[in-house]
């Protein structure tokens, strides 16, 4: 531990955030064939630094591992996700009017599934991703996707054929990035005089009310507050100077940010939100120290809830594979002795198994033919949308399960 660094100022790292025991890469899906082939655990730890508090995982993975060749997450298979970004392309466009003299760069930006909406309306896009399959099925929509990692090397060669961004979107990246110096230059370096960045990300504070201990997983190199986001910026002369809250992935922030002197002053919501992590006292570690115990209750009780259903001869299956399940499932030792299977509407996953557990997964219409008596919902920041499409199961009496913030079932 004493060798540690934090990846955003350098600063030694020895207060522990969250220890959530050894657990494999969360989206290294298993194909049949790997059955019965040993997997690889790591250590999943987290820190927080105690000068500029980014709250981080220890490297034990590489991005190349994570993110390059076939990534299993395709953004367009949640409609929820579909309408977040077709509205976000109609506000930017109004509010900083943009057209088809400006350009806009997605940074991850998956199967196009954010900048097709930018295309529909003459706007010129590229998105930059470094999946390959992902970034064929963009091309596929016809959005322009480079396949590479973004950094500054790539912002340079952009910049040097003169293609600068008036606006750059990155939306749930940046916890996504080990070298955050280096992304965050590349922002500096792509983005014209007066350009626009765009970052969403899921904010620590609400990871830490609301108990959201899943979303820690080895391809979540960091896990974001407004106060060591602005601290990183600031070190590559970037300034926020708005900010929207989000409901997405349980409590999102949406910061606006460009070169700094740029844009007018700190906005009214900036300034509140900066009071509200004051508040909360997220740059005192205090405040970091009671997660875990919290952490630890959630597991007994979800184990306690699913020992009492299976005691009572009741049958459970989960609702999605994403990389959260996943780390949940693990840390808690649920397996097949509790769950019989997983379903995912995404086909890359449908005939694979659940890393480290292995969960087999199949389509969603697995569940109307063995309806089982509860339905354990994996991805709960798109509850209401997977609810809507399998409110059939009330039919047989059917429940739903929400792991989180604490376990309930739901009629």
């Amino acid at each position: 531990m004493a060798d540690l660094v934090c990846r955003s100022c350098g600063a030694p790292l020895s207060a522990l955030f969250v220890d959530l025991g050894m657990s494999p890469i969360s989206n290294a899906m298993r194909s049949p064939d790997q059955a019965g082939l040993a997997e690889r655990f790591f250590p999943l730890r987290t820190f927080v630094c105690g000068a500029c508090k980014l709250v981080q995982i220890e490297d034990v993975a590489s991005r190349e591992e994570h993110f390059h060749g076939d990534y299993t997450y395709f953004s367009s298979f949640s409609t929820t996700w579909l309408a977040h970004a077709r509205a976000y392309a109609e506000m930017m466009t109004r509010r900083f009017d943009l057209g088809p003299d400006n350009l806009v760069v997605e940074v991850a930006s998956n199967d196009g599934y954010l900048l097709q909406y930018f295309k529909a309306v003459g706007i010129p896009v590229q998105g930059v991703d470094p999946a390959d399959n992902c970034a064929e099925a963009a091309r596929e929509k016809g959005v322009p996707t480079l396949t590479r990692f973004f950094g500054a090397e790539l912002a340079g060669e952009l910049r040097a054929q003169g293609r600068l961004a008036d606006v750059i979107a990155a939306n749930n990246v940046l916890a996504h990035v080990p070298d955050i110096n280096d992304f965050v230059s590349g922002f500096k370096g792509l983005l014209k005089p007066g350009g626009v960045i765009t970052v969403e990300f899921p904010h620590l504070l609400r990871l830490i009310e609301a108990n959201y201990f899943d979303t820690i997983y080895h391809e979540h190199y960091s896990y974001l507050s407004l106060l060591a986001v602005e601290r990183l910026f600031a070190r590559h002369g970037l300034e926020v100077f708005d900010l929207e809250e989000l409901t997405t992935h349980g409590g999102s922030l949406r910061i606006f940010a460009g070169h700094a002197g740029a844009h007018p002053g700190s906005s009214a919501a900036l300034e509140a939100f900066r009071e509200r992590e004051a508040a909360a006292g997220l740059d005192d570690l205090a405040a970091y120290s009671a997660f875990a115990d919290k952490v630890r209750a959630t597991k007994r009780a979800l184990l306690e809830l699913l020992i009492r259903i299976k005691n009572d001869g009741g049958s459970i299956v989960a609702y999605g594979a994403p990389a959260k399940g996943n780390t949940l499932l693990n840390y808690c030792g649920v397996r097949t002795d509790f769950i019989d299977y997983a379903v995912d509407a995404n086909p890359v996953k449908q005939d694979m198994a659940l890393p480290g557990t292995g969960i087999p997964v199949h389509a969603p219409a697995k569940i109307f033919e063995t309806r089982p008596d509860y339905v354990l919902i994996l991805p709960w920041n798109l509850k209401d949308e997977i609810m809507g499409q399998m409110a059939a199961i009330r039919d047989w009496g059917g429940r739903f399960i929400l792991p989180l913030p604490a376990p309930v079932v739901l009629e």
